[in-house]
């Protein structure tokens, strides 16, 4: 989801020490093509078989009227693609699981829809088995699962509370993270922020309300939470700042939750230039009690996923606000910005940390990374029109939101293109869906 621009940084951060950048190659590239939209099922209410008609400031029932923008902080470029759409976008891959399905396909996840709780009431909740094929650079949707509340489990009323279907949108809650085990799916989301359990078929099985320190962490778009409110004392969490990341660890079956941004102090201010990581037990289905803390490099402002490659280890998808193509920068004090990015991408980092490495404030050992913006591609694995004019390949997307383990040298890494919000590959074009398998061998070996 595009969150909304935080200053993040605190001025007592203590920034992350120098580490190891570690060489990245790409070794196939696929891609969904951003107007990619899937049918609602039969019973769902004919109001979600038109999804978009919130994202303005008055409603509009007027399909395809309404062509989107990057914003004014990234040069307003408009992206080619118009809203509302007739059926669900699949856009926003904000997660892939660790545990792949039976066929070797990965579970990943569309987020809340348009970017808030008010602006997605018509945006259906749902996760998929993809399978990308990086010989013929194309990815396969195979499933679509809708998630839905027929049980009553979750303990607000939800937009269609009075449907039989019950179907869930992004005014109930925003999923970004997914982890898949023992044949059920586990969900974080942003604007609890909670934990989902879910079954295979995508019914609602338990909801469960973040604790930290023996208190109930809340965010603004949390059930309850009423205007006005103290940042920092009537919630913690900054909009848009849950559950970007869920690692499941292997062995114990511990979700280690993880924030995407630095929740607040008593001041109303970001607590320091690091994210909260706690951990829940999916055997008792209750938190464990423990927590930690990623530290944010610098010029990073989130997160945007997580998953171990083994026992302690595992990989974080570290980023900035930034989208675009540094070589194309508006030049300092231009007024045109049509034709260049305002706010190019600096920093889109895959970090390695090792859980078992916490020091004696909770910080999880950072080993080293890679740059997302510096990919060799000598191969030219590089899909057409996807290669800067010179020097490496990069990713230049604002939201990165997916990476997992493939083998013991390979990783696969996708973007959330936030349809039809952001460009970042193109001016003046949406972002597609791009799976990346990148070559890191010495990042993966690393401890």
């Amino acid at each position: 989801m595009r969150p909304t621009i935080a200053l993040l940084a605190c001025a007592l951060a203590t920034p992350v020490a120098a580490e190891e950048v570690f060489p990245a190659k790409l070794a196939g590239h696929a891609m969904l093509p951003a107007f990619t939209l899937v049918t609602p099922p039969e019973d769902a209410p004919r109001d979600l078989w038109v999804s978009g008609k919130f994202t303005g400031k008055t409603r509009n029932d007027a399909p395809m009227s309404v062509e989107g923008d990057v914003g004014k902080a990234y040069g307003n470029h408009k992206t080619g693609i118009s809203l509302p759409f007739l059926g669900q976008p699949v856009q926003g891959m904000s997660g892939f699981a660790m545990n792949r399905a039976e066929d070797g396909s990965w579970f990943t996840l569309t987020d809340n829809g348009f970017g808030t709780k008010i602006n997605s009431p018509d945006a259906m909740l749902f996760f998929h088995r993809m399978q990308p094929d990086f010989e013929s650079g194309k990815v396969s949707r195979l499933e679509t699962v809708f998630l839905r509340d027929p049980d009553r489990k979750v303990p607000f009323r939800i937009a269609n509370e009075a449907t039989e279907g019950r179907y869930l949108t992004g005014a109930d809650f925003d999923p970004e993270s997914i982890q898949y085990l023992n044949d059920e799916i586990w969900i974080g989301d942003e604007f609890g922020p909670y934990i989902l359990r879910v079954a295979r078929d995508g019914r609602i099985l338990s909801v469960h309300q973040t604790m930290l320190d023996g208190a109930v962490l809340n965010g603004p778009d949390t059930a309850g939470t009423v205007v006005p409110a103290l940042p920092g004392k009537d919630f913690r969490v900054q909009r848009s700042g849950g559950y970007e990341g869920m690692a499941l660890q292997p062995g114990s079956d511990l979700l280690w939750a993880m924030l995407e941004k630095p929740i607040l102090a008593e001041n109303g201010e970001p607590e320091g230039n690091f994210l909260r990581v706690i951990t829940f037990d999916t055997g008792k289905a209750d938190w464990t009690g423990e927590s930690y803390r990623f530290r944010l490099s610098d010029g990073a402002t989130a997160i945007g996923d997580f998953n171990f490659i083994d026992e302690t280890r595992a990989l974080v998808i570290e980023r900035d606000n930034g989208e675009g193509d540094a070589a194309r920068a508006c030049a300092e004090g231009a007024t045109e910005l049509g034709d260049c990015y305002p706010m190019p991408a600096k920093v889109k980092n895959i970090v390695l940390v090792d859980t078992a490495q916490t020091d004696a404030e909770g910080f999880l050992g950072r080993i080293g990374h890679v740059s997302l913006l510096d990919i060799a591609d000598p191969d030219g694995k590089a899909l057409a029109g996807t290669k800067p004019a010179e020097g490496n390949f990069t990713f230049p997307f604002f939201t990165i939101e997916d990476v997992a383990r493939v083998d013991d040298s390979h990783i696969i890494v996708a973007n959330d293109n936030n349809l039809p919000y952001s460009g970042g590959r193109e001016i003046g074009r949406a972002a597609d869906n791009e799976f990346i398998l990148l070559s890191v061998p010495e990042l993966l070996s690393a401890r």
